[in-house]
């Protein structure tokens, strides 16, 4: 038997992908998602909903899943040995954006919950989410704007909060083998079951409901920037960075991949085009070595934002 609330969860993130969808949506100006029902033969299933092509976004993907079963895949059980032998249900929302602007960032995020059962025993169960910015020409004002929504969403729920996984957040999205993290970070959390079912449950819905707060006012301040080939081709060349983190270090898409989930849905997250270069560096001085010496690593955006403000 499933969680009670599960299906408040449920019906939360079904209204939270129809939300994202549409502003997306108006925001792209183009023909919309195109939605796709699946099936998950060991049980459960999902609607993936996929927008191509846009005015904006040239790859765009929303995708909520419930996925239930009997046993857990190695990935999980091995890092959580309390979960043998036991039933589970997984929901949850996740989303990613490509736009075809080099100036625009590319952003990711979801939010989801876990639970797993055994009869006899007290179930275990946790939330999980964030949301995370991976610009290619970044801005200063956008990062902090990011951060700025991302710490009020969690200013409600205790002052240590924002600190604690934005600090998780920044360690969770780097590429060990590049020693460089994916971009400026957000929020991320999980294993979230501290203070109780409707805690952890209120702020997952901070979370998945800031998203547009944060993203969107990026995305209309970049989306006419002019760009050039050069600009584009570091664009395809730092996606790639995208594709090494999905499949060398993100957890989500081991667990999907080993579930049993469905893998159009799970690898919906790759870029639509990207590129490698051997032992390519940045021209000194130049706005893509910016990128590299500035933003590929941990900064307190909030307090520099606070700084300068009084230098100036």
């Amino acid at each position: 038997m499933a969680h009670p609330r599960l299906d408040e969860v449920k019906t939360y993130l079904l209204d939270l992908q129809d939300r994202l969808c549409q502003a997306l949506a108006e925001e792209d100006g183009g023909s919309g998602f195109v939605e796709e029902s699946w099936q998950r033969e060991e049980g459960g299933g999902g609607r993936s909903r996929v927008l191509v092509e846009g005015g904006v976004f040239e790859k765009g993907g929303v995708n909520f899943s419930h996925v239930f079963g009997e046993g857990l895949p190695p990935s999980a059980t091995a890092a959580r040995p309390e979960l043998a032998g036991r039933s589970f249900h997984a929901v949850g929302v996740s989303w990613v954006l490509h736009p075809r602007n080099p100036h625009v960032p590319t952003s990711h995020g979801n939010v989801r919950f876990f639970i797993a059962e055994k009869p006899g025993e007290a179930p275990v169960w946790w939330f999980g989410g964030g949301f995370d910015l991976t610009p290619f020409y970044p801005v200063f004002e956008d990062a902090v704007h990011w951060h700025r929504v991302a710490r009020d969403a969690c200013a409600p729920f205790g002052d240590d909060v924002y600190p604690r996984y934005k600090a998780w957040c920044d360690e969770y999205f780097t590429l060990k083998h590049r020693d460089e993290t994916r971009g400026v970070g957000g929020l991320f959390f999980d294993d979230l079951n501290e203070g109780g079912f409707e805690a952890c449950f209120a702020f997952q819905r901070a979370v998945g409901d800031a998203f547009l707060e944060a993203y969107l006012p990026i995305v209309k301040r970049r989306r006419d920037t002019p760009y050039g080939e050069r600009e584009r081709q570091f664009q395809l060349y730092r996606r790639g960075r995208y594709v090494e983190f999905n499949l060398v270090w993100d957890r989500g898409t081991l667990f999907g991949l080993q579930s049993g989930g469905r893998t159009e849905s799970i690898l919906m997250s790759m870029p639509p085009l990207a590129r490698w270069d051997y032992g390519w560096t940045p021209e000194p001085q130049s706005p893509e070595a910016l990128l590299y010496d500035h933003y590929l690593h941990p900064r307190d955006w909030l307090s520099e934002a606070e700084t300068h403000a009084k230098e100036t």
